[in-house]
């Protein structure tokens, strides 16, 4: 499992999602919110990737869990980087 989660964190596919996500969120946060775009677009993310590519040696459960781990690792990151860019330009 965390062979897996260590994959999925190096996957650019995924990190782009997740950047995606974070700029979408910022830029509809008025109509939409934070938290629920956010929590359903990690869920999002982990569900569609494993559903799409060949099957790996994980099974479709496992790979699922492993990306919403792995996807809210990738958020924080991606929240805190954003946060530090808002506060740099002012």
């Amino acid at each position: 499992m965390i062979e897996l989660i260590q994959s999925q964190l190096m996957d650019p596919f995924r990190i782009g999602l997740i950047v995606a996500l974070v700029y979408t969120m910022f830029r509809t946060r008025a109509a939409t919110g934070t938290a629920l775009p956010l929590a359903l677009g990690v869920v999002f993310v982990a569900v569609i990737l494993p559903s799409t590519q060949a099957p790996g040696t994980a099974s479709l459960t496992e790979a699922i869990a492993a990306g919403i781990v792995s996807n809210l690792i990738i958020l924080g990151i991606v929240l805190a980087l954003a946060m530090i860019v808002r506060r740099l330009r002012g």
